[in-house]
């Protein structure tokens, strides 16, 4: 029944799309049906490999890149309140810089390669992990961190036994939303003097003005962010079962 209930809205905007645009003489806006019928000729195995398992790679490379950053620094800033006051400021302000801004910067840094795509990701997944861990990290129960310190457990084991699994829940809210803003940027990124991956693909369709191609590629972008999304969903549901099963619990 769940299956029904999440394909029912997409089916339904799907079919709304497909009767609105059935008759449509509209350049830029062409029937739906001949976006499906130019999808086999375009996504063939070949541009697969070419163009989107490129993409996935630098973004899966600066999602993870920008975890292991995000929870590294959250963990050192929320843990210590002198350091938090101290660089809070300049969090706000770096956090306030759009990510894309960056790129011409990152692009005289780093080059135009794999290496400038994978750090414009970086640039703008860092920090609502960074954020979310700095939180969750100040929100670590005080009676346990005082527990734990009665017990002797310091350093790796305390991080390990307490910090990171009460800070978990915030960590992964502020990696879902990274998700989302890494698949933005991915797609950004490859916009600049790129010779491969989606965004490029679907920039030149427009150029060329191959429009139902280019419809192709918004679809499928938009397929593979579902996809994400719900692996996401299954290695949070993983992460985090003790802390939704306790949630469960406390509503009876």
């Amino acid at each position: 029944m769940r299956i029904v209930y999440w394909l029912t809205l997409p089916l339904v905007l799907i079919a709304a799309w497909w009767v609105a645009t059935a008759d449509s003489a509209e350049f830029y806006v062409p029937p739906l049906r001949t976006v499906v019928e130019a999808a086999p000729g375009v996504w063939t195995p070949a541009r697969l490999r070419q163009d989107v398992l490129p993409s996935l790679l630098r973004l899966l490379a600066g999602f993870a890149l920008a975890l292991l950053i995000g929870v590294a620094l959250g963990v050192l800033i929320g843990g210590r309140p002198r350091v938090r006051a101290t660089v809070e400021p300049v969090l706000e302000f770096l956090r306030a810089v759009p990510p894309p801004v960056l790129v011409p910067v990152i692009m005289l840094f780093a080059g135009i390669g794999d290496g400038m795509k994978i750090l414009v990701i970086v640039s703008g997944c860092v920090w609502p992990i960074l954020l979310n861990t700095v939180e969750g990290v100040r929100a670590v129960d005080g009676v346990l961190t005082e527990t734990a310190r009665a017990y002797g457990l310091t350093g790796p084991a305390r991080l390990w036994r307490l910090t990171l699994p009460a800070a978990s829940p915030q960590i992964v809210a502020g990696a879902r939303q990274a998700l989302s803003l890494a698949i933005i940027l991915m797609v950004i990124s490859e916009m600049f003097a790129a010779s491969s991956g989606l965004g490029y693909t679907i920039v030149e369709f427009q150029r060329s003005f191959a429009i139902p191609e280019m419809w192709t590629g918004i679809i499928l972008l938009g397929l593979l962010g579902v996809a994400l999304s719900g692996l996401f969903r299954l290695a949070e549901t993983a992460i985090l079962g003790w802390h939704h099963g306790l949630r469960r619990a406390r509503k009876g």
